[in-house]
């Protein structure tokens, strides 16, 4: 087996949506923070396990985003793993600077996103 067969295996375990696509928790890999979803198709998760870094599928634009690419804050992947179902991606990375499109560390990390608050 080559390399290229054994990412197409590991990609066959992959369960996508009726849409072709598969949620990716984005997660900082030594504290485990999480800092954002995103979605990938086949070829996204492909481009993420071959080439180190995170590429996302763009559901409003229709396109490929390889994180970082314009705004400079890079996730290298550590580490990538599916859930129990195999319907969910866990990606761990190194992040740079903010995850968010916002600005801030996470996408989950502002007091007036708490559904709960004064619970945590």
């Amino acid at each position: 087996m080559n390399a290229e067969s054994d990412v197409e295996t590991l990609l066959d375990g992959v369960r996508f949506n009726a849409d072709g696509l598969v949620p990716a928790i984005v997660q900082q890999h030594d504290t485990r923070e999480v800092l954002m979803l995103a979605w990938m198709d086949r070829e996204a998760l492909r481009r993420t396990l071959t080439g180190g870094r995170a590429v996302y599928w763009s559901r409003s634009r229709g396109e490929y985003w390889r994180k970082g690419d314009t705004s400079g804050h890079v996730q290298e992947v550590r580490g990538a793993r599916i859930d129990c179902d195999g319907d969910t991606v866990l990606l761990l990375v190194e992040q740079t600077g903010p995850a968010c499109h916002t600005g801030t560390r996470t996408c989950f990390d502002t007091e007036e996103r708490d559904l709960l608050p004064g619970r945590a």
